[in-house]
Order: structure tokens, then sequence, then C-alpha cells
């Protein structure tokens, strides 16, 4: 009997911490401190290159605003990103020549993926009449351009290109 009372008060926690995400953070900060354990203090990292700064710049405002902040402790010491942001998000929006709403404040690659969209898009419609009154559009593949994409299915936070 007693046996199976700790089985229970086993599950029952175990369920209670998943339910809370307390499971979850305590498993990615274990992996953390894993990692750090385990990586060689010895060894310099190389210096990143502003190329690399930029992506890993465009993962982390990624991660966090996912709240994916266990995996943002991952990264940040594994890629060597400073802690401290190197470059304002306008900056990298400019260079890589992404517009923002700033009503909407989704991460830069939720746009550079509508951009990309939007461009293949536009690239791929071609006129199947010559009618201009009547002109319809369509893919190269003969899908009209108007279809669904994966932009079309719900949203959690409202996004459309």
């Amino acid at each position: 009997v007693f046996q199976m009372e700790i089985v229970d008060l086993k599950a029952a926690v175990k369920s209670t911490l998943e339910k809370n995400g307390v499971l979850g953070q305590v498993k990615a900060k274990l992996r953390a401190e894993i990692f750090n354990a385990l990586e060689d203090q010895g060894t310099e990292k190389p210096t990143l290159s502003n190329a690399n700064l930029v992506i890993n710049e465009l993962i982390r405002e990624y991660l966090e605003f996912n709240n994916y902040r266990h995996t943002l402790s991952v990264l940040l010491p594994e890629s060597g990103q400073p802690a401290e942001a190197p470059f304002q998000r306008d900056f990298i929006a400019q260079q890589l020549n992404v517009s923002t709403d700033s009503n909407t404040p989704v991460p830069l690659l939720y746009s550079m993926i509508a951009m990309l969209q939007n461009q293949g898009h536009a690239e791929s419609c071609k006129p199947l009449s010559t009618d201009k009154e009547n002109q319809i559009s369509s893919h190269a593949s003969g899908k009209p351009c108007n279809g669904p994409s994966f932009y079309d299915q719900p949203d959690p936070i409202g996004f459309k290109s």
C-alpha cells in the first residue's frame, strides 16, 4: 500500500510540474549546465563574423518572441553570441532591406518569409488571358495566384503576408 502511494505521489508531482512548465525548465537548465560542464574551457571560440552575429540575432529574436527561453539559454553560450544584442533590430532590418510594421512587432524572420513568399508569388504568376477585362492569373503550375498558402492557415499571432 505504501509503495502504491509513492508511485501515485510521483505521478501527481510529475503531472503538476509538466502542467506548470517547470519540468521543461528544469530539463532545459540541466541540458545547458551539462553543455557548459562539457565545454572545453581551454579552447577559445572563433570570433563570430558579422553575418553569423546577424543570423544569431534573427534566431534570438524568434526564440524570445515565441518564449523559447530554454532553447535560447543553450544557443547563446554554444554559439558564442554575446548576452547583449550586438545590433539594434532597426539596423538589422535596414541592412537586410526588411520592412517592419511597428504596430505588429513580429520577428524579422516572419517579415523575411512574407517578403520571399510575396516575391515568389509575384514572379510565378502569369496571365492566362490577354483580355485585360477578364484576365485571370495563375502560378506556372496552373494553380490560381490567389489560392491558399501556408499563411492562409490560422496563426496564433495573426500574421499574414
